[in-house]
């Protein structure tokens, strides 16, 4: 699972906090990576959806169908639980960078303290650092903390068991908005709870840097994800690129989180819900922090375009995938994998439309 194939640049670990100056390793071109499309101030705002609103599955379908990405109000998650979530990881990365090395990521594993996992994908360094937690905090927080972990753990852990609440919510949103009921989704429980995933939770921190125009927090990715649930603190830096407008801001609103749509599910829905492509700016005075939840299904899972949403004019594009063997074709082809297991669908024949064996989920 590990999205890094080469090794790491001598000055990848740099303090980031401490830097006067932008290092050339470190030095983006500005006009190749930051002129395209800042956006207008007469753009349309990213959606915002009330989940208590009545016509909330509609909303949610449009929003999934025309950006990819939209904020969530009346979430049911509470804002003590979001804050010390934040609290938490300005404590993370405000410890000494020889400390956050203890929890470093290994080579073979996504689990751990470090750069960008798409950082192999691109010539120059992200200007953040993140530690990545998959399944229990307690390794890497007791290599952190040796003495004093404990709260760090129990706050990841209601912080996790929070989301997995409103990413199940919302995944039935979007399901019901594509016309999917229970019944439809074989690795969901008898009372209609999905069936548990293996959530990734990534926390990424952008230093305020002495050349925001010449640097990337975090360069432009699609996640490989069914739905990615992010809280953001209340410094600007997230952008989606959507088609026709360029790049949009998507500012921090109190009270609301960011979801946005993922590979898996441009998969499920036969690509009616586009995966969102987007990234990270980073400011001159200000530090940011996010806390990005990526929900996906059991390892076991095979995804492909539901059986619903397929008939003899719309052939299921996409070949079965699990969430593994999706990462390992993202590690392998990064923003082009979704068109990797597209042509691997034409080319092994997945468009018999009268087999949907080959198109249901689970």
């Amino acid at each position: 699972m590990n999205m890094s194939s080469k090794l790491l640049k001598p000055d990848s670990h740099l303090d980031l906090n401490s830097m006067k100056e932008l290092p050339d390793s470190y030095a983006w071109s500005s006009s190749a990576d930051h002129a395209d499309g800042q956006n207008s101030s007469g753009s349309d705002p990213v959606p915002v959806i009330n989940l208590e609103d009545p016509n909330v599955m509609m909303h949610v379908g449009h929003a999934c169908k025309t950006w990819g990405v939209f904020y969530v109000m009346n979430h049911g998650v509470p804002m003590t639980v979001l804050d010390e979530m934040e609290a938490s990881g300005r404590d993370v990365f405000s410890l000494p960078l020889d400390q956050k090395l203890r929890a470093a990521r290994s080579a073979d594993r996504v689990s751990g303290y470090g750069v960008a996992q798409i950082s192999s994908f691109f010539p120059k360094l992200m200007w953040s650092e993140g530690l990545t937690i998959v399944g229990s905090p307690h390794e890497h927080a007791q290599k952190l903390w040796p003495q004093g972990h404990i709260h760090f753990c129990e706050v990841v852990e209601e912080y996790k068991k929070e989301m997995n609440k409103l990413a199940n919510k919302i995944m039935w949103l979007v399901l019901g908005s594509l016309g999917i009921t229970k019944g439809d989704i074989k690795w969901a429980g008898p009372t209609g709870e999905l069936k548990e995933a293996c959530p990734v939770l990534q926390l990424n921190s952008y230093p305020a840097c002495p050349d925001p125009d010449r640097a990337m927090g975090l360069a432009a990715h699609t996640d490989s994800t069914l739905l990615t649930i992010l809280h953001q603190n209340n410094t600007s830096g997230l952008q989606v690129r959507r088609e026709g407008t360029g790049w949009v801001t998507v500012p921090p609103i109190r009270d609301a989180l960011v979801v946005n749509v993922g590979d898996l599910l441009h998969i499920l829905s036969n690509g009616l819900y586009s995966s969102v492509l987007h990234r990270a700016m980073v400011n001159r005075t200000q530090h940011r922090l996010s806390v990005a939840y990526l929900y996906g299904p059991p390892s076991n899972v095979r995804i492909s375009p539901l059986s619903k949403l397929i008939d003899n004019s719309h052939p299921p594009l996409y070949r079965p995938v699990t969430w593994s063997e999706y990462l390992g074709t993202k590690a392998k082809h990064f923003n082009n994998a979704l068109s990797f297991v597209r042509l691997c669908a034409q080319i092994n024949g997945f468009v018999d439309v009268n087999d949907h064996s080959s198109v249901l989920v689970g």
